[in-house]
């Protein structure tokens, strides 16, 4: 119920935001991209972390809209580096309209992002500006990683964590930071309700990774098996390097490589054929419980009310 209520909020927010503007070919690809209406997950988190605390939730409306927003301009810019058709189903913006347009539109996004999460209570803002700022930063950083390692031959599990961690985590940390800072969190709560959300964004990303290679189209919203194609080293890629035999893993690094040509079908059924032979789906499985474990650690040590935790949790898992 309460869900439902912050999810019409947060509809109500966005829709609030003076996009109706010229010239078109700017604004267009904006609304277009925040009409592909995803989970609202962040901004959701953004709720509940003030929630969590007993804030007032009326006052961190714009700064969660504001969040939602850096996000789809995160997701403009990635589909472009990463030359992915699809985003939630639909074509993204770069193939519908161009790379230009797409750059251009997700730069507005970026600055109006930062004039929403800015309308917060005025001795909030520069604590959430700065943790915002820290976060917009590392997110970045992230990305920079991920495209790196397409270029190394060897990336260690642990490297890889760490990117994820600032590609997406660190976001969904921010989220709920935000929201609890301004609902008047002690220090203490704020430094758990963010390593929370940062494991549980550890946790969600690997989750994403299994779903790329094994999700349905339909369901999953982007190209299956896209990763794949990209020759991204994800979490499955590098536990399949370490679990599989000689001739097992050199097929794979000569794939990625591109000694062995295929095509991407070709590419997609051949890698998931070791993947599955080497039963990686339970093994990631594994260490994203890992992940989900240590989140639900941290929330235990907040003060927040058991009912209050429950809800977070649920969130956790969705």
């Amino acid at each position: 119920m309460t869900h439902s209520l912050w999810q019409q909020q947060i509809e109500e927010a966005i829709s609030k935001i003076n996009f109706n503007k010229t010239p078109n070919d700017l604004y267009d690809p904006i609304r277009y991209s925040l009409g592909l209406i995803g989970k609202r997950l962040r901004p959701l988190l953004v709720f509940c972390g003030c929630d969590l605390f007993n804030g007032n939730t009326q006052e961190i409306v714009n700064a969660a809209a504001g969040i939602e927003v850096f996000h789809n301009f995160t997701l403009l810019h990635d589909d472009i580096m990463d030359n992915a058709p699809m985003r939630r189903g639909m074509p993204t913006v770069h193939t519908k309209w161009n790379s230009n347009v797409a750059i251009l539109a997700g730069d507005t996004m970026f600055v109006k992002a930062f004039e929403l999460v800015m309308m917060v209570p005025e001795k909030y803002m520069k604590v959430v500006l700065d943790l915002f700022c820290k976060t917009a930063t590392e997110v970045c950083e992230g990305q920079q990683l991920d495209m790196d390692f397409e270029k190394q031959r060897t990336v260690s599990i642990d490297e890889y964590i760490h990117m994820i961690k600032l590609k997406t985590s660190v976001l969904l940390a921010c989220s709920l930071k935000t929201g609890a800072l301004v609902a008047g969190a002690n220090a203490d709560d704020t430094e758990h309700i963010y390593e929370f959300g940062k494991n549980v964004g550890i946790a969600f990303q690997i989750q994403d990774d299994l779903l790329d290679a094994y999700g349905n189209t339909e369901k999953f919203g982007k190209q299956v098996g896209g990763d794949i194609i990209s020759n991204k080293k994800t979490i499955l890629y590098l536990e399949a390097l370490q679990l599989a035999n000689g001739e097992q893993r050199k097929q794979l690094q000569e794939i990625y490589d591109g000694v062995i040509k295929l095509n991407d079908a070709e590419k997609v059924e051949t890698v998931k054929t070791i993947f599955n032979a080497l039963e990686i789906h339970q093994h990631v499985k594994v260490l994203m419980d890992k992940y989900y474990n240590s989140a639900v650690s941290h929330l235990d040590l907040t003060t927040a009310s058991t009912q209050k935790k429950k809800v977070s949790l649920l969130f956790a898992i969705s």
